[in-house]
């Protein structure tokens, strides 16, 4: 990791589309640096105000700040990764969007 954080520009690539995590449905965002990687995470519950949707927000926060500092996807994927196979919204999302 860098530490230095790799600013967006303004207008860049972004995808939104839904996924759902153990029950739940998501809508997600995701942005690109200009080199194709992933750049940047947003994940909204579609049950507003609830835990599940505070805590995947908190969780697409904390990725942003990481990719943006130069951690690769690989790394958060990695740690997210739980025995058993079962995992949160945002180790889902990127399991899902690396494929």
């Amino acid at each position: 990791m860098t530490g230095r954080r790799t600013r967006l520009k303004d207008r860049r690539a972004h995808w939104l589309f839904r996924f759902e995590c153990d029950g739940q449905s998501y809508t997600d965002g995701i942005g690109t640096f200009e080199d194709g990687r992933i750049a940047e995470v947003l994940i909204n519950g579609t049950k507003v105000g609830t835990a599940a949707e505070s805590n995947a927000q908190d969780a697409a926060i904390v990725a942003y700040l990481a990719l943006q500092h130069g951690c690769p996807v690989e790394t958060i994927q990695r740690a997210l990764a739980r025995v058993g196979g079962s995992a949160g919204p945002l180790a889902t999302l990127l399991r899902t969007v690396e494929k």
